[in-house]
C-alpha cells in the first residue's frame, strides 16, 4: 500500500475510532524503550530467583527489560508502585498468589485493590514452600520440631519472608496444626536476609522458597528441609518428603507467579507480552532450568487462566486468614 493511500484510509476512519487506532498503534510500536519490572522482594528469593534468567530469556522477543528490586509490607510496596503505574506496557510487575492474597485478605489498609489495579499477563512458573531448620536442631522431620520444640517452649523462632507473606501464613498454619503457640515468628523484608539467618542460627526455623538455593543449602548441610509444601515430591528434589508425608497434609499449597501490569494496559500489549511467556516456556531448556531450580513450569498459560487461578488462591487461603484471625495495619 503506497504512502497516498495509507494516508487516505487513516482519515476517513474518523474520529470515533481513534482510541482503538492509539491502542494498535501502541501494540504495534511496543515495546520501543526498556521495560521496568519491579520485583516485590529483595534479591535472593523465589520471586528474584525467577526473574533474573526470565529476562535474559526474553531479550530477544521483548527487548531490554530491567530488574527493580523493591521490597517492604510483604510484596505491598513493589506491588503498589506498579498499580499506580502509567498503564502503557513499560512497568510491570512479577506478581502473583503471594500480593494477591496479602492484599485482598490481610490488609486492614490496602494500598491497592489486587483485582481492580492490576491485570495478569500470565503465569510464569509455580513454587512450593519448605519449611527449613538450622543442621543444630535434632530434628529430621516435622515432627521431631514439633516435639524438640515444645520441650523449648518460648525459646524457639522461625523467620519468614514478610508480614503478609505466604510463608507467613504457612507458618502461622503449621504452629496452629501442630500446637505451638509460643513458636516466635520473625518477619524480615524478603527471603534472602530469612536464609541468611536460618543459616548463621539467628532463628532455628524458616519457611522459605523451595529454589535451586535453599536446596543447595540444604544439599551442602548449612540448613535441613525438613517438608515441602507441595502435592507431589519434586522433580529437582524427590528426596524431599511433602508436608503431607510428614504428617501435616493441612500446609500443603503452591503458589503462582507471573507478570502482572497496571490496569488498564492495552490488551494487545497484555496478549503480546503473555505470547511472549508462552514461547520462552516452550523451550525444552528453559523449562529444564526452572525444574532444576525448584519450580514447575505453566506452559500453557493464558491472562484469563492466570486470573482464574490468582481468583483460586485468594478463595484457598481465605479461610486460612479467618481462623488464623490475622489482620495487619
Amino acid at each position: 500500500m503506497n504512502l497516498r493511500r495509507r494516508r487516505f484510509l487513516h482519515l476517513a476512519v474518523g474520529a470515533t475510532t481513534l482510541p482503538a487506532i492509539g491502542r494498535v498503534a501502541c501494540a504495534e510500536t511496543y515495546p520501543a524503550r526498556p521495560i521496568r519490572l519491579v520485583v516485590p522482594f529483595p534479591p535472593g528469593g523465589a520471586f528474584d530467583t525467577l526473574a533474573r534468567p526470565w529476562v535474559e530469556q526474553v531479550k530477544p522477543l521483548l527487548g531490554t527489560v530491567v530488574i527493580e528490586n523493591i521490597g517492604g509490607g510483604g510484596s505491598s510496596l513493589g506491588a503498589a508502585t506498579v498499580a499506580r503505574a502509567r498503564p502503557d506496557g513499560y512497568t510491570i510487575l512479577l506478581g502473583g498468589s503471594l500480593p494477591h492474597v496479602n492484599e485482598a485478605l490481610l490488609k486492614s489498609r490496602p494500598l491497592y485493590d489486587p483485582v481492580k489495579d492490576l491485570d495478569p499477563i500470565a503465569g510464569l512458573a509455580v513454587v512450593a514452600l519448605a519449611l527449613a531448620v538450622h543442621p543444630s536442631v535434632p530434628a529430621q522431620n516435622l515432627k521431631d520440631f514439633v516435639a524438640y520444640a515444645k520441650v523449648n517452649a518460648g525459646k524457639l523462632s522461625y523467620g519468614h519472608a514478610g508480614v503478609g507473606s505466604l510463608n507467613q501464613l504457612t507458618g502461622e498454619t503449621f504452629k496452629l496444626l501442630a500446637g505451638l503457640p509460643e513458636l516466635t515468628q520473625v518477619p524480615y523484608r524478603g527471603a534472602g536476609p530469612v536464609m541468611a539467618d536460618l543459616i548463621s542460627g539467628q532463628v532455628v526455623m524458616g519457611v522459605v522458597a523451595l529454589t535451586s538455593q535453599s536446596l543447595e543449602f540444604h544439599r551442602s548441610g548449612k540448613l535441613r528441609v525438613l517438608g515441602v509444601t507441595s502435592p507431589l515430591r519434586l522433580t529437582a528434589a524427590p528426596e524431599l518428603p511433602t508436608v503431607a508425608e510428614a504428617g501435616f497434609p493441612g500446609l500443603t499449597n503452591q503458589s503462582t507467579i507471573g507478570p502482572v501490569a497496571p490496569a488498564g494496559t492495552p490488551e494487545p500489549i497484555i496478549e503480546q507480552i503473555a505470547h511472549v511467556v508462552r514461547a520462552v516456556l516452550a523451550e525444552p531448556t528453559y523449562q529444564q532450568k526452572l525444574i532444576e531450580s525448584g519450580f514447575e513450569a505453566s506452559p500453557d498459560t493464558t491472562p484469563e487462566k492466570f486470573r482464574r487461578r490468582l481468583e483460586a488462591d485468594v478463595a484457598f487461603w481465605t479461610p486460612v486468614v479467618e481462623a488464623l484471625a490475622l489482620k495487619i495495619n
